[in-house]
């Protein structure tokens, strides 16, 4: 899952706030209701649409609407949800899911296998153009289908075999599979909706959906509100509406949370500076994630199509700085898969070597950064992205010689550029969507749509096919050792830079919100805490 969150402006939430300092209106609901809880997306999501959605934002309001076949325990284990059972079968090449017979849309009619089929086939239909089509690409002919060699959707190996069955048969096992069935992109969805609204299916008046919460309204760039679900088949939430604001001033959203208009805080809503401060008090947390910060480059284009320059600006950043700046407990990387997961190795990567790096420069024929293009680094502004951008400039310029200029982007325009005219060198960031490598390294295979950088590497595709199919755990670590060594140090497609620690901030009045190290918001177990009585 993408991590990208875009610039601040004078938006629609901060203009009221200003209303609300200076004319005593109060645009947000008042503190203290125990029926709302309220909380800061701190943007406006690209796309509900589960099979277009692509970042945090997005995510975080869909996994509020839906639920799929499985769901995460606490400890990061597929267990089911629509399925009430599954059965592995032929050595792990078919999985059949059996769904409960008890959920409902919110219009009233069933969830079944076919919804299922609907959607897996709609993701990777190429009209969709889903960035996430990959992610099934083990299941029988779906990377034909998507890439068009197939054209007959009945081909591919998903099926309702009947109103309660989803037969799924994989090219090989995959012992990460059923964790993608926990991913909102695999959440079933109705044809005949989608097929009636077109691209407005997602709007509050035609949306239908099977979660804890009802979309009752969605003012863009503004705020989306949330009603409880009185149907869904896990009971109704204790919480009767959430509020779901899209500030992107890090500093108004804390003001509001300490004004006791905002619920809950996390990494896009706490002002860098005060997490040493807020960490001193009721409510906050610090949770380690299965989320890497990076720095990609533009392969397919000078100057950084030559892979001494790529190792030369890897190797001129002192990723040691990182945690310093930040105050988050952010844990500096050269590696790509992070701590936590099945074949994470800190031993890989290209370390800070400034002589080196000037060498490699210098080799490649800009001795000391003559002659070496002016470097336009692009991110999308929050706060922690531009003190990122500026140590890294810094960096490089007193290291390499170089000329470095920073450029920033609003959210939607930058998420474009990425995918249709990647900048030389672009910041991005990655979630587990599934807690496995496979999630983290496929990201940047040859067809992959996340793969922004335009890297190709037949090897490495060749190592994650022939992990994705390995069974044994030991196995798999050689293989993804050395598909990170090409990725990280000798080919150097990318730069990590850090792991990403969640500092969060839950209003002591409740409990119930528990950010585990997969970062989703999930607020269907949100409940006032019960206060005693005095005597």
């Amino acid at each position: 899952m993408v991590f990208l969150f875009r610039k601040g402006r004078l938006r629609p939430v901060f203009a009221l706030l200003i209303l609300l300092i200076f004319s005593g209106c109060n645009p947000f609901s008042r503190g203290g209701d125990d029926k709302v809880f309220r909380v800061n997306l701190s943007t406006e999501p690209p796309s509900l649409d589960w099979s277009l959605a692509t970042d945090h934002a997005s995510f975080n309001v869909i996994a509020n609407l839906m639920v799929g076949l499985a769901d995460f325990d606490k400890s990061l284990k597929p267990v089911p949800i629509v399925a009430k059972s599954w059965n592995v079968l032929e050595r792990g090449r078919r999985i059949v899911f059996h769904l409960r017979d008890d959920l409902t849309w919110s219009d009233g009619k069933k969830v079944t296998a076919e919804d299922f089929e609907y959607s897996w086939k709609r993701l990777l239909d190429p009209k969709t153009a889903s960035q996430y089509a990959y992610i099934l690409f083990d299941i029988v002919n779906a990377e034909e289908f998507n890439q068009g060699k197939l054209a007959d959707a009945d081909q591919v190996g998903v099926k309702a075999t009947d109103e309660r069955t989803l037969e799924v048969r994989l090219k090989h096992p995959a012992p990460y599979f059923l964790s993608i069935a926990t991913f909102e992109v695999t959440y079933p969805q109705r044809r005949d909706v989608i097929e009636k609204h077109g691209t407005k299916w997602t709007d509050p008046e035609n949306i239908v959906t099977n979660g804890p919460f009802l979309l009752a309204s969605w003012k863009h760039e503004n705020e989306i509100q949330l009603k409880a679900n009185p149907n869904f088949f896990l009971g109704k939430p204790a919480i009767e509406t959430v509020e779901m604001y899209m500030i992107t001033e890090k500093t108004t959203s804390l003001a509001l949370y300490e004004q006791g208009k905002l619920d809950f805080l996390d990494n896009y809503s706490i002002p860098t500076l005060e997490k040493p401060r807020l960490s001193k008090g009721p409510g906050f947390r610090r949770v380690p994630q299965l989320r890497g910060e990076y720095y990609g480059f533009a392969v397919d284009r000078k100057p950084f199509d030559d892979v001494r320059v790529r190792k030369a600006f890897a190797m001129a950043i002192d990723r040691s700085v990182f945690p310093r700046i930040l105050h988050g407990g952010e844990q500096p990387a050269t590696s790509w898969i992070p701590p936590g997961m099945l074949a994470h190795n800190p031993k890989i990567g290209l370390t800070y070597n400034p002589p080196e790096a000037r060498r490699l420069l210098r080799e490649a024929g800009y001795p000391e950064g003559k002659g070496f293009p002016r470097v336009t680094v692009s991110y999308n502004t929050l706060e922690h992205h531009k003190l990122v951008a500026e140590a890294i400039q810094g960096m490089w310029q007193r290291n390499l010689g170089v000329v470095v200029q920073l450029e920033n982007q609003d959210w939607k325009v930058y998420l474009k550029k990425l995918e249709t005219d990647p900048p030389p060198v672009f910041r991005s960031g990655w979630g587990a969507d599934y807690p496995d490598p496979d999630n983290f390294m496929k990201l940047f295979t040859s067809l992959s749509g996340n793969n922004h950088g335009r890297w190709k590497s037949p090897r490495y595709d060749e190592l994650l096919e022939e992990a994705a199919r390995e069974m044994s755990e030991k196995k798999r670590i050689r293989l993804y050792d050395e598909a990170q060594k090409i990725l990280c140090e000798t080919e150097v497609a990318i730069m990590p830079l850090f792991v990403v620690v969640e500092s969060t901030v839950l209003n002591p009045r409740f409990t119930g919100l528990e950010y585990n190290s997969m970062s989703r918001m999930v607020l269907r177990h949100v409940r006032p805490k019960k206060v005693s009585s005095e005597k």
